[in-house]
């Protein structure tokens, strides 16, 4: 799949959206792609499919042109944290489902239905947990990011920071997936 050419179907009129989801999505893409040559038994069992981790880095954000976050050039109608179920129903539209769970799942370190129904989010009531080992290491590989800040590593006690304040089971869920991808 030609992922670029996936993006510039959408994001082809709004360039400097565009080169922000492109860079972000590299960026998450290439951390994501280093985990797995840390852990080469994963693709030897079958586990990952190193071809579709990297598609679905680069699309996980393709929702975020739906949403209005004006410092990053996004000028839609819906809240930004609507951006992931969002751009899997894109990714579903175009015949993309496994893409679709990755874009709808990778918000902070997932989202239960408990806690979209406690803080009565924006968001279909269902669970945005990772499920699969590659829906896993994207939504990790994703917190090292902004793309407010292009170019800039996220600290580990930035994304410590911005994971607990949402709460005590999201903390439990980022711990475990910093276990699972063994960089610390």
């Amino acid at each position: 799949m030609d992922y670029i050419k996936f993006i510039d179907k959408y994001y082809g009129n709004s360039p400097e959206l565009r080169y922000i989801l492109v860079t972000h999505g590299r960026q998450v893409a290439d951390r994501a792609l280093a985990i797995i040559d840390k852990h080469p038994d994963w693709e030897a069992q079958g586990l990952v499919d190193r071809q579709f981790v990297e598609e679905a880095a680069m699309l996980h954000d393709i929702g975020i042109i739906f949403c209005d976050a004006p410092k990053i050039h996004c000028h839609g109608q819906h809240k930004y944290i609507e951006h992931g179920y969002l751009g899997a129903e894109l990714l579903r539209q175009e015949g993309l489902p496994k893409h679709a769970l990755v874009a709808e799942r990778h918000t902070g370190a997932g989202i239960t239905i408990e806690q979209v129904e406690r803080e009565e989010l924006p968001i279909p009531e269902r669970d945005y947990c990772p499920q699969s080992l590659e829906e896993k290491i994207i939504c990790y590989a994703d917190k090292f990011y902004s793309k407010s800040h292009l170019g800039e590593e996220v600290s580990l006690d930035k994304i410590k920071y911005n994971i607990w304040k949402y709460g005590h089971e999201g903390y439990k869920r980022w711990q475990a997936l910093m276990e699972l991808c063994g960089e610390f």
